[in-house]
């Protein structure tokens, strides 16, 4: 059963918690593979995320290239798959700092939280309490990254909607169904 707010089911939810109690980078192959997988301006995107968050990429990206069966995804496919939560980058939050602010959504209501973290806005200074804006708005960051990168356009809107309901998104149909199936959430 999904959760509310975007942000996946509770099995999606402890599987990204215990796997970012690592901080190991993917292993070499790995990250060979995704990196020739991306763009130029799209490597330097992967090369700012955490080694967790990498190696929940990958993970992701595979699976995607096994949902979409033996022809292969195009190229921006997988980058989407590889770069879909780079948006995270910017709210510079640790794990449990996200797993507080996720269980405050989940309670109070993803909405609320983000007025909340919005009311601190100061010129010049990013505090935590942005921070938990930035984080709860990383779909909508990570497709501004993007489009900065010169990245494809499919791959910018599906950081975009990658939390949104299926009627909503702008990617092909069939394409997105595997991503959100291989991301789990």
């Amino acid at each position: 059963m999904a959760s509310s707010q975007g942000f996946g089911s509770w099995g999606h939810l402890a599987g990204r918690f215990f796997g970012a109690l690592s901080p190991a980078a993917p292993p070499p192959e790995d990250e060979a593979w995704a990196l020739s997988s991306l763009l130029e301006g799209e490597q330097i995107l992967w090369r700012r995320m955490s080694g967790p968050d990498q190696r929940h990429a990958v993970s992701v990206a595979r699976d995607a290239v096994r949902l979409l069966g033996p022809d292969g995804p195009l190229p921006e496919v997988v980058a989407a798959a590889l770069l879909h939560d780079v948006g995270k980058v910017e709210a510079s939050l640790g794990t449990f700092a996200r797993v507080g602010v996720t269980l405050a959504a989940l309670t109070v209501g993803r909405a609320r939280l983000l007025r909340w973290a919005s009311s601190s806005a100061r010129p010049g200074r990013v505090s935590r309490r942005a921070r938990v804006g930035l984080y709860l708005t990383h779909d909508r960051l990570g497709a501004q990254l993007l489009e900065a990168a010169g990245s494809r356009p499919l791959t910018i809107s599906w950081a975009g909607e990658h939390h949104l309901e299926p009627a909503r998104w702008t990617v092909d149909a069939r394409v997105g169904a595997a991503l959100k199936a291989a991301d789990g959430d």
